[in-house]
């Protein structure tokens, strides 16, 4: 039986398989395409896994995450045939993945690996492919990554777990092997970002209009004036590549970079950073490439002043027990990013709490900024803090805000224990009973392919599960006729 099947292949296969070089093969060849000097090592239904292709996976494994174990050759080849024929129930079930779906999914990974070069052109370099190459070359296997994905949600959808599932899970692993946690914090916060004055605000606005004036008339030009100008010191002049798929990205900048054409300016327009105008510079598909120039009305004391006593308020009516701390945060806080730089979704979002990119809510210390660390220390379970003025990002110093902290939970360093860690119990439960209920789907739909394995691997780790569930062909390899 099909023991533990680690669908890390088609979870992280997707980054994989754009770590090429100019002329590398990555492909899952149907009969027609194969190269006359590879030699065949699997075939399931109508799709070939080729020498070629398991050892070009095991580089890139090996690249990825460091020595391989000695069996890596045949979890590997494993995981590829588990990919395939997940593939091949998810088009037999018509599950829905479309084609746009699949060309969002590429700009994705294409956009990660621009950004990971530095420019599309040097990514080309190194790549030795154009875009457009990329994604011709890569359509087919991405769309299957999808569809293996589809398939494996549909089947471990309806797996749950009881809690008394959870307790014989946890019992059964031998005490000496349960980790020890360093203490972990749960933390909420509810931002009120100062308001500045309308007069203020309608300088800052003709100022920007000014400069515009000056770039379209052609006085200056936009990444000049953007250098002398614009309060987003990270990229002063310079191009910035934006990728509308994402959604890491303030809503009204990307609306207002993709209404324009390659070389038009903005009208001034306001963000949650502060008044832009921005220059297209190139556009292609979801990726825009421009510049802009940010100018943030300054914050006086007295706006500081009314924003410590707003939250001076919302703070009384929580410690009071007039509002909870969640409601308090979706209601007030103007912390709403959609989603940070991290990954991770605006506290706003969260009912006020701090999650990491898993959507865990326990954190070390060394997870949060410093300010709010040194906030804790004086904080109490339960406790929330007063208001405090902090520059949520250093790079924009002008750009204050005022926050209040609640300290939710703080546990001791400790062995796990049902008690404190249920949570990632459950999870690692959960985990399991989905390995189980995955390699039992395996058990039962392998003999409803096309199976065939050289005799080289067909007795080779976890993949003699497979060979018990199909018959032989009388030359080593397992053949069982499609249904």
């Amino acid at each position: 039986m099909i023991k533990r099947i680690i669908l890390f292949f088609f979870l992280s296969g997707i980054a994989c398989l754009f770590a090429v070089k100019a002329g590398a093969q990555n492909y899952v060849y149907t009969a027609g395409d194969m190269p006359a000097a590879d030699k065949i090592v699997a075939i399931i239904g109508d799709k070939i896994v080729l020498k070629s292709d398991l050892e070009s996976m095991m580089v890139k494994e090996e690249q990825q995450y460091g020595k391989l174990p000695p069996n890596a050759e045949c979890m590997i080849l494993e995981q590829m045939l588990s990919t395939n024929a997940l593939v091949l129930q998810a088009q037999i079930d018509s599950l829905p993945v479309s084609d746009d779906d699949v060309e969002q999914r590429l700009d994705q990974r294409i956009n990660y690996f621009i950004s990971l070069y530095g420019s599309q052109q040097k990514m080309e370099q190194v790549v030795g492919m154009s875009i457009y190459q990329i994604k011709e070359k890569f359509r087919k296997d991405i769309k299957d990554q999808m569809l293996a994905q589809a398939e494996h949600d549909k089947i471990v959808k309806t797996v749950t777990v009881t809690p008394t599932e959870v307790e014989s899970y946890f019992n059964k692993i031998p005490k000496d092997s349960l980790p020890f946690f360093k203490s972990e914090v749960e933390v909420g916060q509810i931002v009120i970002k100062p308001k500045p004055d309308p007069a203020v605000v309608q300088m800052t606005i003709g100022q920007l209009n000014d400069l515009r004036q000056q770039v379209i008339s052609g006085k200056q030009s936009f990444e000049a004036m953007a250098n002398l100008y614009s309060k987003d010191v990270a990229t002063g002049g310079k191009i910035l590549t934006i990728d509308r798929t994402q959604h890491m990205y303030d809503p009204q900048f990307v609306a207002a970079a993709f209404r324009l054409k390659n070389g038009e300016v903005s009208p001034v327009f306001k963000s949650q950073f502060g008044y832009h105008i921005i220059q297209m510079v190139s556009r292609e598909g979801n990726i825009a490439k421009v510049r802009h120039i940010l100018l943030i009305p300054p914050i006086t004391s007295i706006d500081i002043q009314k924003a410590e006593n707003k939250l001076d308020t919302i703070r009384n009516n929580i410690i009071t027990g007039k509002m909870d701390f969640a409601d308090a945060a979706t209601t007030y806080s103007d912390d709403d990013a959609l989603q940070t730089a991290d990954g991770t979704p605006g506290t706003k979002n969260t009912g006020g709490l701090f999650t990491m990119p898993d959507g865990s809510t326990l954190m070390t210390v060394s997870d949060l900024d410093p300010g709010i660390v040194l906030m804790l220390d004086t904080l109490k379970v339960g406790e929330v803090s007063k208001p405090q003025v902090y520059t949520p990002n250093p790079q924009m110093p002008d750009q204050q805000s005022v926050r209040i902290v609640l300290l939710r939970s703080r546990s001791k360093p400790h062995r796990e224990s049902l008690q404190e860690d249920y949570s990632k119990i459950q999870a690692e439960a959960l985990q399991l009973k989905q390995e189980n209920v995955l390699s039992e789907w395996f058990n039962k739909h392998i003999p409803m392919f096309y199976l065939h394995i050289d005799p080289q691997y067909a007795q080779c780790g976890d993949l003699k599960d497979w060979v018990k569930n199909a018959r032989s062909d009388g030359n080593g390899g397992m053949v069982v006729s499609e249904k």
